[in-house]
This record gives structure tokens, C-alpha cells and sequence, in this order.
């Protein structure tokens, strides 16, 4: 056998076990034998180049480069459904079938709303060539090189599996609770913001820019729809039966009813049973099985006639309310959370639950004692949602504090938002720590040995009291007794002492000015220059800036009254971090674009769109994201969205390509 029969040998037997492994949950070989056969045709693909295949099993694991997502017109759109939340919605949808049909014998297929990211995948010739995003329907972003990654979709289907040349296949991506609790455990030891659900957490990876973020994350697909011109059969639920047999994940829970007491019985079912699913799940759908009756029936505007949701109500359950203590967060925000008896929720036991702020509190009247309603509803923090009944209990009514927990500071609260704040940024503990994890992070300074473990142990030691006195640190302040940590001490120094050549701009924003995030600190580290420029402007002289408010500029010149911020700055300066922009940034720059505000759209030749906005930047322009009256022009590639192209001509706005903006901006 020659390596390229090898290779195309190796291939067809990794699908094959992906699909047992990913699909049927039956591998049929252990782990180890598996990945000895990956590394083996890696191996033999990397010696013969001349065989590379987007649909390798090899591809799975997705690649560094960085993708940037075209949008793809929907060859049929993807409509979403009208949402029913009771019985007699589901009765009224279906006795408007049976009319719709004139009294003719119909099927309606139950399946699982998963609550994920609706996706498009099309194959021809047995072979995934595009995954497509809903987007609004009519359009949605090209992402096939990130569900490449996803080892439960098929990449090959088998021979002679009676599929028909193209086809269209419809579904959902999502994260599996297991995905999504280790994903939400990595990002609180980074002390990065958490994802909300499992769904958002599906649809912030999947449009990830890297897809080897994609790949480590674990997303899953459960395929329900199957269009095409030459589909099988006319029932819905005998062609996703046949799906399942080409390779694709079908959900096993599918079920045709003959009469609408079988449609509420299984309701029924799963609204209890879902608590059990590894993927999360927000309702029931109901689909007419025929095909053609489906056709008959026809579609309104948005929603088809055919179809309809049935949404799950959140999950709820009764509590006592032992006791409220209030959390100091990284940057100062104070949360009130509720101690209570354990009570079980979407599978888990819970014993806290969030009270949001001082308004939600309020609302609620709080006592010690109280029977309080606890809802998780997918999210990942249960919240109190209410009481079960009046408060019988003798205690007084629990109030919001007025101090800091943490350090006895009088608490505030900014005009127009909802939650308090500890304004004691030099002196609270939680604050200081969390200055300093913002100071290290990656789009900060990007000190990335230190992780947050690390920087409270040597808050705690005494090490560090603030983000100047990692600069101080010194090998023999961190060693263990007996060395052990001398690799990770090392490249933690190494790393501080690399900080120092990372760009002003980033140090602007490193050094957390509130509400001075990382587009406003790059904006006008542009626009002055250095941090003694920035640190004297008035407030006129702020707000003449481009996305500089009131608010903005106000919090920069406390921040710079403050003397201890200006020992602070001193004290970076003199450790030898980027105090104004390069020269090689000020010789750059020119005002070719000022005033301009400029739209990318589509796939470009030359550059990025990164370094097509960094252009922008750097000649004085501005980088928006959606089309207006107030649009200069739109730097347009290739496959430039329909839309864009549309509402620009509707505006009379200049699409201009790249050639004439690298002339324009004297980059040729």
C-alpha cells in the first residue's frame, strides 16, 4: 500500500470512529489506539502536502490563523418560529393545521428545542463544503472552518449511502453542560467574565476568530431539518431518520404524534425529563411530518405555518431565606447575594442565588425567614426571583448596605446605573487585587505567567500592593525554600521585564481608568500623544475627541487629581514603561482621514481588516461599524454583505476597493 492509500485509508477509519465516539456514544476502540492513528496520518500528510483535504480528520483541530467571516446569502431562508407558552396556544396552532389541511389525515414530528446556535451545513457529493449562521435569515457568516472542529458533524459521509448529491441540512450548535462548567471554571481562574448560559457560550466560540479556541471548547450538534431537491421521502421524521444513518447527530427524543393528546403527553414528558440531557434545552418544537402538507400550508413574513415552539417555563423552586451578604467584584461593583436552604435546580444543588442590586432588593422587601422563588431559567447564577407567599417572619426588612463590606468605604452610584460601587480603588482589598489582574491581563500589559492565583498570593504575602510593584519583584522574594518553582519564578520575571516594551496605548489602559476602555485608551493615546499630555487636558480639550464623553473625560481628570495616581504613573515611568506613543507612530500618522468615518465590509487581498482599521487609525479616520447618513465611504473587498451594498446605494454612499483606499491614504 503506498502512503496515499495509507492516508485515504487512515481518513475513512477516523471518521468512522469519530462517529462512534461523538455520535453513538459506542467507541469502538480505546482512546490511546485512536490518537496513535491520528498522529500517524498527520505524520503522512505532512509528507505529502500535495494531499492536503479541508475534511481531514486532522483539520478537527482547528488553526491559529485568524479568520475573518464572509456573509453568505441563504439559498432558503432560515425563518424562525412563532413561540407558543401554554396549552391552548398548542391546541390553537393545531386546529388551524387541521383547517389549513381541510380536514385531511395529518402527523405532527415532536422533537427538542436545543438551545443553541442555529446553523446551516451543505454537503455535495458526500462532503461538507459550507456551514452558514441563521444571521437574519436571509444571510449569515461563513464559519466552515470553525465547525470543521465540531467532531460530532460529519466532515465525510460513507459511500453509497443513498444521500442525495446536495442537500442542505439544518441544526443546532451548542456547548454540553460539561463543556460549558469547565469553559466558565477556566475563565473564573482568569478572572475573565463568565458566560451567561450555554448558549452564549456556543455562540461567542463558534464565531470565534480562532478556531483552535474552537476546537478546545467542546461544542456539540444536534441536526432537525433536511432540505433539498431531491430529499428521500415526504416525511419529515423518516428523512432525519435517514440522516442519522449517513453520520449525522439526530436527536433520539423524535416522536410523531396522530392526535394532540400525544403532542401534550409528550410535552409533559420532557418538561420534566430535559433536567436530565447533557445540552440545555428551552422547549418543545412541533413540526407538520409531511412535506407536501408543509408546502400547502405555506409560511407568513417570519414564521412558517407549519410549525411552531412550545417554550418551557423556567425552572423554579421554594426556598427559606437564611441571610444576605454583599460581594465586593474586581472593579468595586457591590452585589447582593442570598444565603438559603439547598434546593435543587436544572440538576444541581443550590444553595446561593443573586439579589442584582439595591432596586431588585427593594422590590422584593426581604426578610430573614421569608419562602423565596428561585429560578435558574439556563443562567449560570440562580436568582431570587420573588416570595411564595407574604413575609410572616418577625425580622426587619433587610436593606441595602450604605459601606463597603471589605474596607467601611461610603458606597456610590453613578447617575443612570443601577448598581453601587466601592469608590475606594487604593485602599479595598478586592479593588486593589483586581487593578492588578486587569494591569497584567492580555490586552493589558500581557503578563501572562501571572495568573490570578499567583497575584492574590503575593497581595496576601505582602509582595505587592499595587500594579508598580510587580517591578520591584526579585527572584529570591518568590523562590521556594527549596526552588522548586525556579522555572515559573523565572519566566514571571522575564515576563514583567518584557512588559516593558508593550505599547503606550495598552498602558493607558492597563493603568484602569474607570469607564477608559481599550478603543477609548487608544483613541486618545493617538490623539495626545503621551500620558503628561493626556494627565493635564481640560475637559474641553477631552471632549473634543472622537467617543469621548462627559463621562469619559470626567473620570480621567479625577483619576489624574488624584496625587496617588500621579505617584503611581511616576513610578511606572521610572521603571521604564512606554510613556507616549513611538516615533515610528508619530513620524506615521497623518490626518488623510480626518473626519472621515469609514465602513469595512467583505474579504480583502492586500491586508486584514485589522490592518485596513489600524490604516484608518493611523491616517485620522475612524472605524464604524454599520452604515448611515453620516458614513465618508465603505473600504469594500470581496463578497461585500447584500445588505451593506443595498442600504449604501440607498444612501449614496462611495464604496471604494482597496487599490483606491491604498492610493487614497499613499500606502502604494
Amino acid at each position: 500500500m503506498t502512503e496515499q492509500e495509507q492516508i485515504l485509508k487512515l481518513r475513512e477509519e477516523l471518521h468512522k470512529h469519530n462517529y462512534n465516539y461523538y455520535v453513538l456514544n459506542m467507541p469502538a476502540i480505546p482512546d490511546q489506539e485512536f490518537d496513535m492513528m491520528m498522529h500517524q496520518l498527520q505524520d503522512l500528510e505532512k509528507l505529502h502536502p500535495e494531499m492536503a483535504d479541508p475534511n481531514s480528520p486532522t483539520q478537527r483541530v482547528g488553526s491559529d490563523l485568524n479568520n475573518e467571516f464572509t456573509t453568505i446569502q441563504h439559498k432558503r431562508p432560515m425563518l424562525s418560529l412563532a413561540n407558543t407558552y401554554n396549552r391552548q396556544e398548542v391546541s390553537d396552532f393545531y386546529e388551524r393545521v387541521k383547517e389549513g389541511l381541510q380536514g385531511a389525515p395529518f402527523q405532527i414530528c415532536c422533537e427538542l428545542k436545543f438551545d443553541g446556535l442555529s446553523i446551516s451545513l451543505h454537503y455535495e457529493h458526500g462532503r461538507l463544503v459550507r456551514a452558514v449562521t441563521r444571521g437574519d435569515g436571509t444571510q449569515g457568516d461563513d464559519v466552515t472552518q470553525n465547525v470543521r472542529t465540531i467532531k460530532s458533524i460529519p466532515l465525510l459521509l460513507p459511500q453509497d449511502g443513498g444521500y442525495p448529491e446536495e442537500f442542505e441540512i439544518r441544526g443546532e450548535v451548542l456547548m454540553p453542560w460539561t463543556s460549558f462548567e469547565r469553559l466558565n471554571e477556566q475563565r473564573a481562574g482568569k478572572e475573565e467574565p463568565l458566560f451567561a448560559n450555554p448558549r452564549n457560550a456556543a455562540s461567542g466560540t463558534l464565531k470565534s476568530k480562532n478556531s483552535i479556541v474552537v476546537a478546545e471548547r467542546g461544542l456539540d450538534a444536534y441536526l432537525y431539518y433536511l432540505l433539498g431537491d431531491d430529499i428521500p421521502v415526504d416525511g419529515h421524521y423518516q428523512n432525519m431518520e435517514a440522516a442519522r444513518k449517513w453520520g449525522f447527530q439526530v436527536s433520539k427524543a423524535m416522536k410523531l404524534a396522530n392526535t394532540l393528546q400525544e403532542v401534550y403527553d409528550y410535552i409533559e414528558y420532557w418538561d420534566k425529563e430535559r433536567k436530565n440531557l447533557p445540552v440545555a434545552t428551552d422547549g418543545i418544537v412541533l413540526k407538520v411530518n409531511s412535506l407536501a402538507q408543509q408546502k400547502s400550508l405555506g409560511i407568513t413574513a417570519k414564521s412558517p405555518r407549519w410549525a411552531i415552539a412550545y417554550k418551557f417555563q423556567a425552572e423554579q423552586a421554594e426556598t427559606i431565606l437564611r441571610q444576605v451578604v454583599f460581594q465586593v467584584g474586581r472593579t468595586g461593583t457591590i452585589t447582593p447575594v442570598a444565603n438559603m436552604d439547598p434546593i435543587q435546580l436544572s440538576g444541581t444543588q443550590v444553595r446561593r442565588a443573586t439579589l442584582h442590586n439595591a432596586d431588585v432588593m427593594a422590590q422584593l422587601d426581604l426578610h430573614v425567614g421569608d419562602h423565596i422563588l428561585v429560578e435558574k431559567g439556563g443562567e449560570i447564577i440562580p436568582k431570587v426571583v420573588g416570595k411564595a407567599c407574604p413575609s410572616e417572619s418577625a425580622s426587619p426588612k433587610i436593606n441595602f448596605i450604605g459601606y463597603c463590606p471589605a474596607c467601611g468605604s461610603k458606597l456610590i452610584r453613578y447617575e443612570g446605573e443601577a448598581a453601587h460601587y466601592c469608590p475606594n480603588e487604593t485602599g479595598c482589598p478586592p479593588l486593589i487585587v483586581g487593578k492588578i489582574e486587569h494591569f497584567v491581563s492580555r490586552k493589558a500589559m500581557n503578563i501572562f505567567s501571572l495568573g490570578p492565583e499567583i497575584v492574590e498570593s503575593y497581595f496576601e504575602q505582602g509582595l505587592i500592593n499595587n500594579p508598580a510593584d510587580l517591578y520591584t519583584l526579585r527572584a529570591e522574594q518568590l523562590l521556594n525554600a527549596d526552588k522548586s518553582n525556579a522555572i515559573s519564578v523565572n519566566n514571571i520575571l522575564i515576563s514583567i521585564e518584557e512588559s516593558k516594551k508593550v505599547p503606550f496605548e495598552r498602558v493607558l489602559f492597563a493603568i484602569g481608568i474607570r469607564f477608559v476602555g481599550e478603543i477609548a485608551a487608544k483613541t486618545l493615546a493617538r490623539y495626545f500623544g503621551s500620558m503628561e499630555k493626556i494627565s493635564t487636558a481640560t475637559l474641553d480639550k477631552l471632549i473634543q475627541v472622537n467617543g469621548i464623553g462627559d463621562v469619559i473625560a470626567n473620570s480621567i481628570i479625577k483619576y489624574f487629581s488624584d496625587q496617588k495616581n500621579i505617584s503611581f504613573i511616576r513610578r511606572l515611568k521610572e521603571y521604564g514603561l512606554q510613556m507616549q506613543i513611538s516615533q515610528e507612530q508619530q513620524e506615521a500618522k497623518s490626518d488623510r482621514l480626518a473626519d472621515n468615518s469609514i465602513v469595512i465590509s467583505g474579504v480583502f487581498t492586500h491586508h486584514s481588516r485589522d490592518e485596513y482599521k489600524a490604516l484608518i487609525e493611523k491616517h485620522g479616520g475612524k472605524n464604524v461599524g454599520s452604515i448611515s447618513g453620516k458614513t465618508s465611504f465603505i473600504l469594500a473587498g470581496e463578497n461585500m454583505g447584500p445588505s451593506k451594498l443595498e442600504k449604501a446605494q440607498k444612501l449614496g454612499v462611495r464604496i471604494m476597493n482597496e487599490d483606491e483606499f491604498l492610493q487614497l491614504v499613499g500606502e502604494v
